[in-house]
């Protein structure tokens, strides 16, 4: 192939891809609601009690103050395979520093995003040995997607600091420590009334992946990057990683306000704790990659358009006054 058909074949692929994009936001933008949706169904607003073998309503939420140090929240969906690993290493660990220190009370909330596999009966085998206190288990009536299910357990959770963490297991847990150092040091620096995002990251890991990926899956990596910076979220590396530790204020605000359902909600978070105002701080983390990934390009694409739809909605004159206000009341 001649150089000049080359070009001729990428221009032709470029200008393809910014037609789509155009009309993919349009339709975003007249289709998406520009204000979140935060209603639950009368199953999601319950938890799992093993004694009964019934759910019961949940009494507890995000704007009551905390009775744990530590809530963890783990979205999942078909991961009856990879969550039994993920649970006894994060158990395992919580356990230890809760011999070591009584103060250090934690509960975990597994949020069944609508699985078709075993999840739930797994999830529902943790809870029955741990107990509600300690393992939650709070199900999804249908599939709402991995943003949904983080904000369901977050608005649930009774911690005074809150982990979001993959039910992969690709993270290891015990960075934690370095997430809560961190916080714990943002929070004192602050004015801001103790609002704070850690954000788990990968970034110091990033040349090594490159070596290891196909370079398709590099360049398409490359252009969701480009994508978030140009629209979204400035100054972060890696805005995907799945392990998030939140000040109770601040997830209470992002929360009660987060867009995004889906993959790529992280995004969402991030361009939200700019707009209040949050200290967000990057902390390396070990991680390793674990096979049976759900997450695709695409699937990160579309989300982005979503955000991107609900970014200029957000520029509204009401939106603007609501945002203002519940940042004075939190």
């Amino acid at each position: 192939m001649s150089l000049e058909l080359w070009l001729l074949s990428f221009i032709s692929i470029i200008t393809t891809l910014v037609i789509v994009t155009f009309i993919l936001l349009i339709v975003m933008y007249l289709t998406t609601d520009p204000y979140p949706d935060l209603s639950r169904s009368s199953v999601e607003e319950c938890f799992y009690d093993p004694e009964k073998s019934e759910y019961t309503k949940l009494q507890f939420g995000l704007t009551e103050r905390p009775d744990k140090e530590l809530s963890v929240i783990i979205p999942a969906y078909n991961e009856a395979e990879r969550l039994p690993y993920m649970l006894a290493d994060t158990l395992e660990y919580l356990h230890k520093r809760n011999s070591s220190n009584k103060k250090f009370t934690f509960e975990i909330i597994i949020v069944n995003d609508g699985s078709k596999d075993h999840t739930l009966e797994t999830a529902h085998k943790y809870c029955k040995l741990e107990g509600s206190d300690t393992v939650r288990v709070i199900s999804l009536d249908r599939n709402r997607g991995k943003g949904a299910a983080v904000r369901i357990g977050m608005l649930s959770a009774r911690g005074r600091i809150l982990l979001f963490a993959d039910a992969d297991g690709a993270t290891q847990f015990s960075d934690i420590e370095k997430l809560e150092e961190a916080l714990a040091s943002s929070v004192a620096n602050r004015w801001n009334g103790g609002m704070a995002v850690m954000c788990g990251s990968r970034a110091h890991l990033e040349e090594q992946a490159i070596a290891k990926r196909h370079p398709l899956r590099n360049l398409l990596m490359y252009g969701f990057k480009l994508f978030v910076w140009l629209v979204c979220v400035r100054g972060i590396r890696d805005t995907q990683c799945g392990f998030k530790l939140f000040s109770r204020p601040a997830a209470r605000l992002l929360f009660h306000n987060l867009h995004v359902e889906r993959w790529a909600f992280d995004v969402d978070l991030l361009y939200l704790a700019r707009h209040f105002d949050m200290n967000i701080v990057e902390i390396p983390v070990h991680w390793q990659e674990i096979p049976g990934n759900y997450c695709t390009f695409m699937y990160h694409f579309v989300s982005i358009c979503s955000f991107q739809s609900s970014y200029v909605s957000m520029k509204r004159p009401l939106f603007r006054f609501l945002s203002i206000t519940a940042r004075h009341l939190t």
